[in-house]
């Protein structure tokens, strides 16, 4: 039978069970909710109706939703950021609907968007007891690609990267900014993570912090912006303004933006901006809670 008990449920972005109370893991997590005067403003805004699971509520929550409409509104160029970790041969549906979401998303707003594949955090979490290679998880990447290649996403606007493959430059600049601003200590107490944890574990989410800052990706959302003279290797630094980040997200990942958000605003006299975000409710399997 399945439990109505909604006193008691595990949430992080490696375990969830239970009877997830979104009422309250909303208010536990700093969100908001999602209402009725959100999605009109949503439509009026873009000119697009409300997809079918904002109004239904399988997406109920945010952050700063409504400063990136303001900044759609004003004409002013926005990004979509979102992820997988590969940790099986194909995608089923629940993986699905963040991808899906975020397709109508892209037409709507007309974003660029990035999409991570922590082909590294997988290695992390589960290569010591699954006993796979590197490699292994390299390959899943490729072949979970696939699944999201096929939400038929505006190819000449979308950019799918390996952490083995392309974790270099402005996006391992702002990984390592991210590293250097956070203690052990809020790593444990945000994540549940302590001394029993590997170093790669314990380092990883400032590396799904990374690509919420636009400065991540300076050739793909500001080839034409304001640079540094070249270095002496070649490459040159952005130095202008950074435009703001919109991460869909089931509700498991908003720990690693709620640390994205606050580096940003500790970090905002450098031209960070914090990141928005709209989190998904998790689709329960055929067997229930």
């Amino acid at each position: 039978m399945t439990s109505t008990d909604n006193s008691e449920h595990t949430v992080t972005p490696w375990e969830v069970k239970g009877y997830i109370n979104y009422a309250k893991l909303t208010e536990q997590f700093g969100c908001d909710t999602i209402d009725g005067g959100l999605i009109k403003r949503f439509e009026q805004v873009t000119n697009v109706k409300a997809h079918t699971w904002l109004r239904r509520g399988l997406f109920f929550s945010n952050k700063d939703l409504g400063l990136i409409l303001d900044d759609y509104e004003k004409g002013k160029q926005i990004y979509l950021y979102t992820g997988r970790g590969p940790s099986s041969e194909a995608m089923h549906l629940g993986h699905m609907v963040p991808f899906m979401f975020t397709k109508y998303l892209q037409d709507a707003l007309d974003a660029i968007l990035v999409i991570q594949m922590s082909d590294d955090e997988k290695f992390f979490f589960k290569g010591p007891s699954e006993g796979h290679p590197v490699t292994h998880y390299n390959r899943l990447a490729y072949e979970n690609a696939k699944d999201i290649i096929a939400c038929g996403f505006n190819p000449d606007k979308t950019y799918i990267f390996s952490n083995f493959k392309s974790c270099g430059g402005a996006l391992y600049q702002n990984a390592v900014r991210v590293l250097n601003s956070v203690t052990g200590n809020r790593i444990r107490a945000t994540y549940g993570l302590d001394l029993e944890n590997t170093n790669g574990q314990l380092c990883w989410p400032s590396f799904q912090c990374a690509p919420a800052y636009s400065s991540s990706f300076p050739d793909i959302l500001h080839p034409d912006g304001e640079y540094t003279e070249e270095h002496p290797d070649g490459p040159r630094d952005y130095v202008g303004p950074q435009i703001r980040c919109l991460v869909p997200m089931a509700i498991d990942q908003d720990p690693y933006f709620r640390m994205a958000r606050d580096f940003a605003d500790r970090n905002k006299s450098k031209g960070y901006l914090k990141p928005a975000t709209i989190h998904s409710q998790f689709l329960v399997g055929l067997g229930g809670v």
